[in-house]
């Protein structure tokens, strides 16, 4: 019996301690990193950032050319009143505004094009980027019509003129496309809206009421013509939903076509390039036109939010701005609780506005409270809440993990590319270490991004303690080392104004 028990003991203890009775080793066990964890503090200030924000207008004529000035687009870009506004912003935009009076049936003349040319020269040096429209007339004649302010003939271009031009200014479009925020749609009818137009449509209660299949045809043409006369990575902004619609997919889209997908969205398709201008934003349930369905030749006019609710959908991937027009939608357009102004901004993705006009409209989110908050989220406004990282020092050609955890609290994501880049800079000697991060900025929409980046050290990196920043410049060459064009973080004691590095507040010890 005692033998029998010793062997049960025997057997037992070998079961229990099967390292030691099996052949087998025993598994290794993974041990994360030690990490370490950064909290950050939110700034509330106001600053310039690229691409967004209140804009100022510079409105010019061909028959009486007024350069851009650059030392009045570089004071813009301080802390300046808004043209008739009751409030001051920071402007990195300029809608430049070119109006080709004389030209409805000429070429554009060599010292036109010239001018044009030096306004891009004259933004580069001020560092600010433009919003481009070309456009015909923008003095309406009132007379015996029936809208009455505003009569025929408006004074555009046929649409072989109009094509004519676009080919003559491609060239200076493409070579100045670093400081083109983005191309209005411009040329067509009166303001360059689309709208009252002597050669492509009137669907004004002048004229027939809706826009025929020609007419959307001849407007695609202009559109395509457009989208090949920038690079791929710059967008065009329509001035309503459904010229997109009809673009994409012909003249008789229907109101519930699809909008862009993420999928879809960013990827230089002429799809994702359409964007959009809102000349009439809070003016009234359809934003005066700005959602209706116009027809076609075999359908009439519809109404209802199908367009807006289209539209806010695709805007989330594209550039969206313009202006307010009207005060009468009061209090629609007035600030939250009484209103909707930064409800919808948000809903429509805006990134930029006109400081200009309307300010009986702007002016009422001043005295009513939301105006500073509007300032600060038009476009993208980028927090970080927290950055976690490697505890211990990391070995000279060895991979190290950290992640970064912001919050874009505005109302859109960039809409132009940019590189994302880390800089490791040796604290004793100053020298820089540059890497990609892997991300597309773009995406980064409103509301929580994680940033999980690893970085891959040089065999040669020497042995030092390393401060890091994240810098987000312009992709261009020729501006890429110009801090105006570099992102800024909205956090307290992050910024570094000479390099346009934002500081993240840790080191890496590399050994």
């Amino acid at each position: 019996m005692k033998k029998l028990i010793a062997l049960l003991f025997t057997s037992a203890f070998c079961i229990a301690s099967f390292t030691v009775c099996s052949k087998f080793d025993k598994p290794a066990l993974y041990y994360a990193p030690a990490t370490d964890t950064l909290m950050y503090v939110e700034s509330t200030e106001d600053f310039p950032n690229p691409e967004r924000g209140f804009y100022h207008v510079a409105e010019t004529h061909a028959n009486n050319y007024q350069p851009l000035d650059v030392n009045q687009l570089k004071e813009w870009r301080t802390l300046q009143q808004a043209d008739g506004g009751e409030y001051k912003i920071y402007s990195t935009l300029t809608f430049r505004n070119i109006v080709l009076d004389g030209f409805t049936t000429i070429d554009l003349t060599a010292d036109l094009l010239n001018n044009i040319k030096n306004d891009f020269t004259a933004a580069r040096t001020a560092g600010i980027k433009l919003i481009v429209r070309f456009t015909y007339n923008v003095n309406p004649q009132s007379g015996n019509c029936p809208e009455g302010f505003i009569c025929p003939p408006y004074k555009d271009a046929k649409k072989e003129i109009v094509l004519k031009h676009i080919a003559q200014l491609k060239p200076i479009l493409q070579q100045n496309a670093d400081v083109l925020a983005c191309l209005q749609m411009g040329f067509i009818g009166m303001w360059g809206e689309n709208y009252y137009s002597d050669y492509f449509g009137d669907a004004s209660t002048n004229s027939k009421g809706k826009f025929t299949d020609k007419n959307w045809t001849d407007k695609s043409d202009v559109l395509k013509a457009l989208l090949r006369a920038v690079p791929a990575d710059r967008m065009i902004q329509a001035r309503t939903p459904q010229l997109k619609q009809r673009y994409v997919y012909g003249v008789n889209a229907p109101t519930n076509s699809a909008a862009l997908t993420e999928a879809e969205a960013f990827t230089e398709t002429e799809k994702s390039r359409i964007a959009f201008h809102n000349d009439c934003f809070l003016s009234s349930p359809s934003d005066y036109g700005t959602y209706d369905d116009y027809g076609n030749s075999s359908s009439p006019r519809s109404s209802g939010n199908i367009l807006k609710n289209y539209m806010m959908e695709d805007s989330r991937y594209v550039a969206v701005g313009g202006e307010t027009c009207d005060d009468t939608f009061s209090p629609y357009n007035d600030c939250e609780s009484a209103g909707n102004a930064q409800t919808e901004m948000r809903n429509m993705h805006y990134s930029f506005l006109n400081c200009a006009y309307n300010n009986d409209v702007n002016n009422d989110w001043q005295t009513g409270g939301c105006m500073d908050a509007i300032k600060q989220n038009l476009g993208y406004r980028f927090v970080l809440r927290n950055a976690i990282y490697p505890h211990n020092a990391v070995e000279a050609g060895k991979l190290f993990s950290f992640t970064l955890n912001i919050e874009n609290t505005g109302y859109a994501s960039p809409y132009n590319p940019r590189p994302v880049k880390l800089i490791m800079r040796n604290r004793q000697t100053g020298t820089e270490f540059p890497f990609d991060v892997n991300t597309d900025i773009r995406k980064w929409f409103s509301g929580n991004t994680v940033l999980k980046t690893s970085i891959l050290t040089p065999t040669d990196m020497p042995k030092a303690v390393y401060d890091l920043f994240l810098y987000m410049p312009d992709k261009y060459a020729s501006i890429t080392a110009r801090t105006e064009y570099a992102i800024r973080l909205a956090n307290v004691n992050c910024w570094e104004e000479n390099t346009g590095y934002n500081k993240l507040g840790f080191s890496i010890e590399v050994k």
